[in-house]
Parts: structure tokens; C-alpha cells; sequence
């Protein structure tokens, strides 16, 4: 497991929305992906964020399920804001994760980007048909990839009221 950024818990200020609180604090997202290189990318994008991120890596499926369902060695692991998720993974695959976390009663609220090299439209069809919120398909070039984790970041940490920030 592996993480950019700690929050400052001691500055996070408290937004009253209506009857909702929301923390403004560290955003937690858990990236499920086996591929080295597309973890370090996505760090560094991330490490870039106007956001305070803590990004958390499982690199199979089966730990995917471990750290989301708080299993050894995963206790202390959050709740992730948002799982961005890579179809292709040893153990158990994407699609297997993706339909786990979907059907579980404490999870299935969180949002899942499945980005993946995929484009097949079986693959499309199926992580839909899973309830992933979004399908993206990581793009080779490398300003391309940051540009996509960016939108990702814009859309899903500062245009949405994301789950975990209801209180």
C-alpha cells in the first residue's frame, strides 16, 4: 500500500450544507492496478492535485477486496471517496472486484472509474452492467494520461458530493 499525501487534520474546516457537514479534508482514493508504470503516473499526477489526496495502491484483486472489506493487513484502511479501478488484474480480475464491491451493502455507494486499456465493447457493456460509474479508457500518451487523471479529479473530488462526505 502506498500513499502521497497525509491530510492536516488540524486545519480541516467545516462546511454546513443544508443539513449536511462536510469535512474538507484529505480525499481518500484507492487505486486498484497492477501495472508499475501506471501507478507511478498516476502518483505523479496526483502529486500535482489542487486537492489534498491520500492515494492508496492494491495491486491485485483479491487485496482489493482485503483492503475495501478492512481485512489484515488493512484494518486502519478509510473508506475510499472514490476506486479508480483497472479491469486487468491478477487473482481476481476487475470485473470480479467490480461486482463484489457493487453488491456489498457498505461499499456499492462508493464510485468506481474503471480506467483500463480496454476498449473492448464487451467490456464496456459488462462493467456497466456492474454499476461502475464511469468507463475510461487510459490513454498511452503520457500527457494524455495526466490530462484524463486531472478530469477525473476535477469531475469525481470538486464537482460531485461524493458519498463519504455526507454525513
Amino acid at each position: 500500500m502506498q500513499r502521497i499525501r497525509e491530510s492536516d487534520q488540524s486545519r480541516d474546516p467545516i462546511i454546513e450544507i443544508g443539513n449536511m457537514v462536510n469535512k474538507t479534508k484529505a480525499h481518500n482514493i484507492l487505486l486498484i492496478e497492477d501495472n508499475p508504470g501506471d501507478v507511478r503516473l498516476t502518483q505523479e499526477a496526483f502529486r500535482e492535485s489542487k486537492n489534498d489526496i491520500k492515494l492508496d495502491v492494491v495491486t491485485d484483486g483479491i487485496e482489493a477486496i482485503k483492503y475495501l472489506r478492512k481485512e489484515s493487513p488493512y484494518e486502519d484502511a478509510p473508506l475510499p471517496d472514490l476506486i479508480l479501478l483497472d479491469l486487468n488484474l491478477p487473482k481476481w480480475d476487475g470485473r470480479e472486484v467490480l461486482g463484489v464491491i457493487k453488491s456489498d451493502e457498505t461499499l456499492k455507494r462508493t464510485p468506481v472509474v474503471v480506467l483500463t486499456t480496454s476498449n473492448a465493447g464487451v467490456d464496456i457493456l459488462k462493467s456497466y452492467d456492474l454499476h461502475a460509474n464511469c468507463f475510461i479508457n487510459k490513454p498511452i500518451d503520457f500527457d494524455k494520461f495526466f490530462e484524463i487523471i486531472h478530469k477525473i479529479e476535477d469531475f469525481w473530488l470538486s464537482t460531485t458530493i461524493l458519498p463519504t462526505k455526507v454525513s
